[in-house]
């Protein structure tokens, strides 16, 4: 308990109120229901078959199958209205393959964001180490994406294709007791696709979320960092530079020019000693004198 409360108190779980977190806790939701609508599902479909000599018929032929939809395993006994013989028949068709990739990529998917977001949590200094963590976070983030898209459109056209083996129209066409004209077959129930219809919402909503992270992930690369920073620096440092050239340029220019003998600093103004001596006037404190007397 008190190493758990430890890392309780050490995490950062402010990362979950982040983009970042937020969408890696959305992918592991997302990702569950994923390949919980497809991995769980199994289906039933019921078809009639009424032979002319009515002790021979069967009302009712039940027909299930379930994940991974190899259909040519499963099989069925259908009265052949040829006594109480009946024959054993298979669906046609293995849709294993697209299933089996769409449900491995979501358990994957689900462990990589379940991960992702302890190291976000409690580990975010060594996630954000030498720049490796984000790098490989976004790689990882780039491919899922790329996988979600791959998997959910082979399993959406495995899907069509597992609903049109399991239609019982299509099922009855096997029977050869359907094809006598005088036996009547006719569906009964057909299976429901709302759990696996929805495994392919899921699907393509993973994708979304997916492709929508690779900007935050991003973010947090040293790509990112650089190209910010690069622009910014510059930008600072040349009006900087270009204020200090101007204000010793202008030092300079104020400096020569009080050294020079054509104008004397300002602060020199009341020194100006040869003014004072032009037309015989004396210094610049000129006081009035007597009147001078002309003598004939």
């Amino acid at each position: 308990m008190d190493t758990a409360d430890q890392l309780v108190s050490t995490g950062t779980f402010r990362v979950v109120k982040e983009p970042l977190g937020f969408l890696r806790i959305l992918e592991w939701l997302f990702a569950i229901f994923a390949f919980a609508t497809c991995g769980g599902y199994s289906g039933q479909l019921k078809v009639s078959v009424d032979c002319q000599n009515k002790t021979d018929s069967d009302l009712s032929v039940g027909i299930e199958f379930a994940y991974p939809f190899r259909l040519h395993q499963v099989y069925f006994d259908a009265p052949t209205c040829d006594g109480k013989r009946r024959e054993r028949l298979f669906l046609i068709g293995d849709y294993s393959s697209s299933a089996e990739f769409f449900v491995t990529i979501a358990v994957f998917a689900f462990l990589y964001s379940l991960g992702a977001t302890v190291v976000y949590i409690f580990y975010q200094n060594k996630y954000r180490e030498n720049n490796r963590g984000p790098l490989i976070d976004f790689i990882v983030t780039v491919v899922f994406s790329f996988m979600w898209l791959v998997s959910s459109s082979a399993w959406a056209k495995g899907l069509s294709d597992v609903k049109t083996a399991t239609d019982p129209s299509e099922v009855l066409l096997l029977m050869s007791a359907c094809k006598v004209q005088s036996n009547k077959c006719l569906p009964l129930h057909k299976p429901v696709w709302a759990s696996l219809n929805t495994s392919v919402v899921f699907g393509f909503l993973n994708f979304v979320l997916w492709a929508g992270n690779i900007w935050f992930v991003f973010k947090e690369t040293g790509w990112h960092s650089s190209t910010q920073r690069y622009p910014s620096s510059t930008t600072e440092k040349q009006p900087s530079g270009y204020n200090q050239q101007s204000y010793n340029q202008g030092r300079y220019e104020q400096e020569n020019i009080g050294q020079s003998g054509g104008t004397n600093p300002p602060g020199d103004f009341g020194q100006q000693s040869n003014y004072g001596q032009v037309g015989g006037y004396g210094q610049v404190g000129y006081a009035p004198s007597e009147p001078t007397s002309f003598a004939n």
